[in-house]
Order: structure tokens, then C-alpha cells, then sequence
């Protein structure tokens, strides 16, 4: 029986023909049925694709005989299913795009890189070592790296969570002063995989934050390591068709709908097709019409 998967990785490494690779991966996608997306630059790759798992097998032993990618940290999840022709049910379509950056913060150029991965970024630290120095340093403070709706339905106890829609957003926030009280602090920067993050460190220390951290394979391998029982709380955010994942059974519910207000961990997309933004829904108020509030007015008419 066909077993779906999803791979979720990264690699920050100097690309010298991001074309090439991004023609490679297309093809190799496409040979191996998976779908998903992939993002190239000049700064490296970051994807998540899923399929069969013989076919992320596959795909992940490719990857890594690209001597640039032979350390990849490939993140791994149970994919919804597949279809008659083996295809994810988590994604509609492959999308393989070379850009400016593997992460949108509108700074490629302030973005620096070397075979190691970013320079001047955030300390790494592994699950327990988040623990271990906010014993040492009870002061330390977590910064979430996601947009902020994605904070709305889980995030680490009492983190802080900046005003962002879009990931272009950090820079504003970050250089508006509201956080100027954190530069003499350590801050704890987090966000689903880590990718976000790695840039988002960096970009805090060139901006005067004397002590940042960051979370080593993201919230995704914090949740695989204590699950319900750690300072993680509600459920993860996914950009694909699963919408969240829990890491253990009856996970708390931190996420209110905006229209009834009851629990619920559940995003949904505002229902006006220019609009980007995606609102805590519960199922009750799904098919009632979603509408941020810059929409209501045209969607009400």
C-alpha cells in the first residue's frame, strides 16, 4: 500500500547557477511524482514536497549526492493521502521557482552565505538546549519568526509575537524601536522548520541585538522531541492542504475564531481571490463567508 509523506528542509549554501538547480529539481520532481514547492536562489534551497514514500526516498538520496545539499536536515511528516495517480493530496501542483531570496524579507543583498550556511546568525540551539539556557537565563525571551496569524493558533508560552502579515514585515518591525528593549536581552527567535529563522537572526544582530539565539529545526523538531509536554503550545501551522499538525494527541487549543469566537486551531483564506490574508475560522463558521476587514464591505454586497 502507497504510504504519503511530506519532506520539509533547507539548505543556506552559495548557488552559483540557481537555473540549473532549478531545472534539475523540476525534472526530478516530475519523474518521481512529487508536488510541492521549491524556492532557488542564489543563497540556496528551501522546499517541502510530498508523495509516495518510496518516491521521498528517492528524492531525499538525489538531493543529498549534490555535494551542496549533503547535509540537508530533511524534516519528515505523514502526508492526507494520495490520489489515483499517486500524486499528493497535501499539494495541487509542483512549483519550482528561482528568486532573490528562499525567504521573502525583501534583503537580498544584506543576506551573506558561505558553506557553513548564514554568517553573523543567531547561536543554534537543539531542543534541549533551549531549555537548558532558559534555566541558566530566565530573562530569555521568544520571538516569533512566523506571520503573526500563524502565532494565533500556537506558539511558545508567553513569546512575543511581532505585527506581521508577510515576512517583509520584519524589517519594519524589527527597525521601528518597539523592540529596543530586547537588544540587551537573549531573544529566542522560532518559526515552523527554521529556514525564517536563520535569516531573521542575522538580520536582528546587524540591527543591534546583542544575543539571539535561534531554534535548530525549527518548531518542527521541538514537537517531535517533547510533544504536549513542553513550553509549546496549540497546534503548528502548515502551508499545504493538512492547514496544522499536532505532535501529540490532544494538543491545547489556543485559537479563537473571529467570527464566533469558539476553539479551534483551523485557518481559512478570506474569501475575496485578491486577498491574501487567512483568518481563524472554526468549522461551524467556514461556510458562512470569510472576510478580513479591509474585504467585508465588497464581500457584503
Amino acid at each position: 500500500m502507497a504510504v504519503p509523506k511530506i519532506l520539509l528542509y533547507y539548505v543556506f549554501t552559495p548557488l552559483s547557477d540557481p537555473e540549473s538547480i532549478r531545472l534539475w529539481q523540476r525534472d526530478l520532481c516530475e519523474r518521481l511524482g512529487l508536488r510541492g514547492r521549491i524556492i532557488v536562489s542564489k543563497h540556496g534551497i528551501n522546499g517541502t514536497v510530498g508523495g509516495d514514500i518510496d518516491a521521498c526516498k528517492m528524492y531525499v538520496r538525489r538531493l543529498r549526492e549534490y555535494p551542496a545539499f549533503k547535509d540537508v536536515d530533511m524534516k519528515w511528516s505523514d502526508g492526507t493521502g494520495l490520489d489515483a495517480d499517486g500524486y499528493s493530496l497535501d499539494f495541487p501542483r509542483l512549483s519550482v521557482k528561482a528568486r532573490d531570496e528562499i525567504v521573502s524579507f525583501g534583503a537580498p543583498e544584506q543576506l551573506q552565505v558561505d558553506e557553513a550556511g548564514v554568517i553573523g546568525g543567531g547561536k543554534h540551539l537543539k531542543p534541549e538546549e533551549l531549555h537548558e539556557l532558559l534555566a541558566e537565563k530566565p530573562d530569555a525571551v521568544f520571538f516569533d519568526g512566523r506571520n503573526a496569524v500563524e502565532a494565533e493558533v500556537g506558539r511558545f508560552k508567553g513569546a512575543i509575537v511581532p505585527n506581521t502579515d508577510t515576512t517583509h514585515d520584519f524589517i519594519t518591525e524589527i527597525e521601528s524601536g518597539k523592540y529596543d528593549d530586547l537588544k540587551d536581552k537573549p531573544v529566542v527567535t522560532y518559526c515552523t522548520g527554521g529556514v525564517r529563522c536563520e535569516v531573521l537572526s542575522a538580520l536582528m544582530i546587524e540591527r543591534g541585538f546583542n544575543e539571539v539565539y535561534q531554534l535548530d529545526g525549527g518548531i518542527v523538531r521541538y514537537g517531535e522531541r517533547f510533544g504536549n509536554d513542553g513550553l509549546w503550545e496549540g497546534s503548528l501551522t502548515v502551508f499545504d492542504a493538512r492547514e496544522h499538525i499536532d505532535f501529540a494527541p490532544n494538543p491545547k487549543v489556543i485559537g479563537r475564531c473571529h467570527r464566533c469566537e469558539a476553539p479551534t486551531a483551523r485557518l481559512q483564506n478570506c474569501d475575496d481571490p485578491a486577498c491574501r490574508e487567512r483568518l481563524v475560522t472554526c468549522e461551524g463558521c467556514a461556510d458562512q463567508g470569510v472576510a478580513c476587514q479591509a474585504h467585508a464591505p465588497s464581500l457584503a454586497e
